[in-house]
């Protein structure tokens, strides 16, 4: 029974106007003593613009303030954008997690390979399973996705039925696991759905994605005629599609061999549940140039375009043990996520000049999506009949025509919530009615600093236009004592007419110095600023750039 005072309410901290980095929080109760429960704790990675910078996680000091009153966290799937914050955010909350065996597992695997991780409480929840968490009661829904074991949440309050749908498809041949369970989810719906948070990636699409089965039977076809080495890249959690490259191998009388510690790690929790049973073991990539060329697959990392994965490495002719000739085969079984065309195009292009056929999928049903098109979306709303509908994973263009569509489907409240929002559910009238704080922080090394802290911004600009450093004495009579030494990074030797740089910069600084009245010199401060301003100035007209210019000034 619930409260007259209490309320139902949702506060996205992540994942509402980006793809990644998705954390939820639903609270229940009166206001000031709600209980919290978390969905998911993922990382964004970083693009070009922070310099230095791989990945992004959520700020959550809104719910750390109240951590006494999180009930628990709750993984739906093991994608690094739903799990890959855990190791740094748990210690500041300390509650109790919940997830699947083989998101279990790969949490597990991860705080071995990296030292100072802490050790989380796992409760591992079968799919169809169920948990209690404080006035929460959690049921876990088989969907299909790209990775084994992801999960809608059914989550049952006293004031109505929340379904998360977390990232979810509809394919009647996964690969492997379970499909989404139709049945359950219509089930759900006739119980009565209050609301309905679902996955937006895919809502600019029509249709119905395309199944697993259907990329199997092609990268089987595709294997079977190629007549040198075969390499496949795809993503590292796709265990499907590893088995599938490793089916497809075998009839072609072809060893399997992985290149990628991501990918080993996910093949060992794979074996380790069950997912890769009749598969032989993989051979380790020292094996790879032993093996004749027409008897070989290597199923690579770094599908993505990222410069030290496998894939990129052998591109380049730079991989210790993998090398390529003229007539090869390389299968790009993934699709370009939006960001990473230049990193992927530069990859494809160097394969290309080495005379490697390379095959993707705009040439060939070589990949298919784990999200959701329009036509399925439709079917999950047909199952669910939500009264109140926010869509979520997704950038503001996916939110935006995902509330169309929603809209168009009859559900009567259409919220379009963004991160840090605070959403009341029940009772009444839903809608958003104030925010929450929220962020997002950067992993410097091993710290963490909000994005908009100095260093990160100050990196941006020394990327961009480089750095001045000049330490210069001065005297206590204001006259400089010895040579002022002046150190350049990042800055061109010569300008467009021949002028040489450190000439430019020298003119400047002594000029400046020179002009500066007796008393002034003896003021540092006063030194600083003015060469500072000085040399910038000259530098950018020289060369149309303003770098970083830093002064030391000694008084001696």
């Amino acid at each position: 029974m619930n409260a007259a005072n209490d309320e139902l309410v949702f506060v996205p901290l992540g994942g509402l106007g980006e793809i990644g980095m998705n954390l939820a929080l639903y609270g229940f109760g009166p206001k000031g003593r709600m209980k919290w429960l978390m969905v998911d704790c993922g990382i964004a990675f970083a693009g070009p613009e922070l310099v230095g910078i791989d990945v992004i996680i959520p700020d959550i000091s809104f719910i750390e303030k109240m951590r006494q009153d999180l009930v628990g966290l709750v993984i739906t799937h093991a994608h690094e954008d739903h799990i890959g914050a855990v190791a740094d955010v748990w210690p500041k909350l300390g509650c109790q997690l919940y997830a699947t065996r083989f998101a279990a597992e790969l949490l597990l695997t991860k705080r071995l390979s990296e030292p100072g991780a802490p050790e989380v409480p796992i409760k591992v929840v079968p799919q169809g399973g169920k948990i209690e968490a404080g006035p929460f009661s959690v049921e876990f829904i088989a969907m299909a996705h790209s990775i084994p074991e992801s999960c809608a949440l059914a989550i049952r309050t006293p004031l109505g039925v929340i379904v998360h749908s977390g990232d979810w498809k509809i394919d009647a041949e996964p690969g492997l696991g379970a499909p989404t369970d139709e049945r359950r989810l219509a089930a759900i719906g006739d119980e009565g759905v209050l609301a309905l948070i679902c996955d937006s990636t895919n809502i600019l699409r029509e249709g119905i994605s395309p199944s697993e089965g259907e990329v199997a039977r092609n990268l089987r076809d595709i294997i079977a005629e190629a007549s040198g080495r075969v390499i496949v890249t795809t993503f590292a959690s796709n265990v499907a599609r590893i088995r599938a490259v490793a089916e497809a191998a075998s009839a072609a009388g072809r060893s399997v061999v992985l290149a990628g510690r991501a990918m080993e790690r996910v093949v060992a929790v794979a074996r380790e549940c069950g997912y890769l049973d009749g598969i032989p073991d993989f051979l380790g990539v020292d094996a790879f140039a032993h093996l004749p060329r027409d008897r070989v697959v290597l199923v690579a990392t770094g599908s993505q375009g990222e410069s030290r994965a496998a894939i990129a490495r052998i591109s380049e002719g730079e991989h210790p043990a993998v090398t390529l000739s003229a007539g090869d085969k390389v299968i790009f079984s993934s699709r370009t996520i939006p960001g990473n065309e230049r990193e992927v195009g530069r990859i494809i292009n160097n394969l290309i000049r080495s005379g490697i056929d390379v095959v993707t999928d705009r040439t060939a049903l070589v990949h298919a999506s784990g999200h959701p098109r329009r036509g399925e979306v439709s079917q999950l709303y047909a199952w669910t009949r939500p009264q109140i509908a926010i869509p979520a994973h997704g950038e503001d263009l996916h939110l935006a025509e995902h509330a169309a569509f929603a809209k168009a489907q009859g559900v009567p409240h259409v919220l379009s919530a963004r991160n840090g929002d605070i959403v009341v559910l029940a009772p009444g009238q839903p809608g958003i009615v104030g925010q929450a704080p929220h962020g997002r922080l950067v992993k410097d090394g091993n710290i963490f600093l909000s994005q908009a802290d100095e260093a990160p911004r100050m990196r941006q600009k020394l990327a961009v236009s480089g750095i001045i450093t000049i330490a210069l004495a001065v005297t206590s009579k204001g006259d400089l004592a010895g040579v002022p030494d002046v150190m350049t990074a990042g800055i061109p030797a010569r300008v467009r007419d021949g002028a040489a740089m450190d000439a430019i910069v020298d003119d400047a600084m002594f000029q400046t110095f020179d002009h500066l009245p007796r008393q002034k010199r003896r003021d540092a401060d006063v030194v600083s600023t003015a060469i500072e301003k000085a040399v910038r100035n000259a530098v950018a007209a020289a060369w149309g750039k303003r770098p970083a210019v830093h002064v030391l000034v000694v008084e001696v």
